[in-house]
Formats: C-alpha cells, structure tokens, sequence
C-alpha cells in the first residue's frame, strides 16, 4: 500500500503482485509434485532386435467417374461392363488390392451406386470413396 504525503485527493491504485507470484509458486510446485504421479508405466526391459523394413504399400486402383458418367481405372477409359472383370483380374494378381473410387459432383447418384456395386461383386473389401473439402 502507498502512502502520500501530500493533501491529494488523488487516488494511489497499484496492483499488488506478490500474491499472484506466491500463488504461481505453490501451483508450480504442486505440478512438479504431481506430474511423475500421472504416468501409469511398469519397468520392463524390452528385448533387443534388428530393425526390420516396413511392408510395402502398393498403389491403389483408381475407380473414377467423370462429369459425362465414363469409367477409368487409373486413367485408362474403360467400358461399364468391364469394370467388374478388370476389378476380378486385379484381385486376382494382388488379393489385398484396395480402390478408390472418385466421382465428379455432376454424376448421377446411380452411376456411382453401380459402380460400387460392381465392385463388391469383383469381391474387393478394401474400398475408398474420395471426396473434397
């Protein structure tokens, strides 16, 4: 608090922030207390190995449908009634083959419903739609 000897009538405001600095204190100490406490680890000694390489992500298939309802698989046009049996053959040399099937905004709701539905048909379980933000 300070005090003036003048006949003032003004008023002293300061904050007093040695409060403030003594509550920061005790939560920083009760934090340095308490943080180890929150991990739930147990010691164990973990085996060493060699690091082994990563499985090999191969492409997709790419199902696209442009704004005019044709079919392409990775940019090659292919015909609608092809779709399943290119999507069999692929299966076939890569069983865990995955799609992805892209559709322009423009598209009939049915083409797209077809083309999914063929791939179903082809026995591929791995499938993705892709969409915009």
């Amino acid at each position: 608090m300070a005090f003036s000897t003048q006949d003032s009538d003004e008023v002293l405001s300061e904050i007093n922030v040695t409060p403030l600095v003594d509550v920061m204190l005790v939560l920083l100490v009760v934090f340095i207390v308490t943080a180890p406490l929150l991990t739930n680890s147990i010691p164990i000694n973990l085996p060493k190995t060699e690091a082994v390489a990563p499985v090999e992500q191969k492409d997709p298939l790419v199902v696209s449908i442009n704004g005019e309802g044709k079919l392409f698989i990775n940019k090659d046009e292919i015909q609608a009634d092809l779709l399943e049996t290119n999507l069999q053959a692929a299966k076939t040399k890569d069983p865990q083959v995955r799609v992805q099937l892209q559709a322009d905004d423009g598209v009939n709701y049915g083409a797209v419903a077809k083309a999914m539905a063929q791939i179903e048909k082809a026995g591929i379980t791995k499938l993705s739609v892709i969409t915009a933000r």
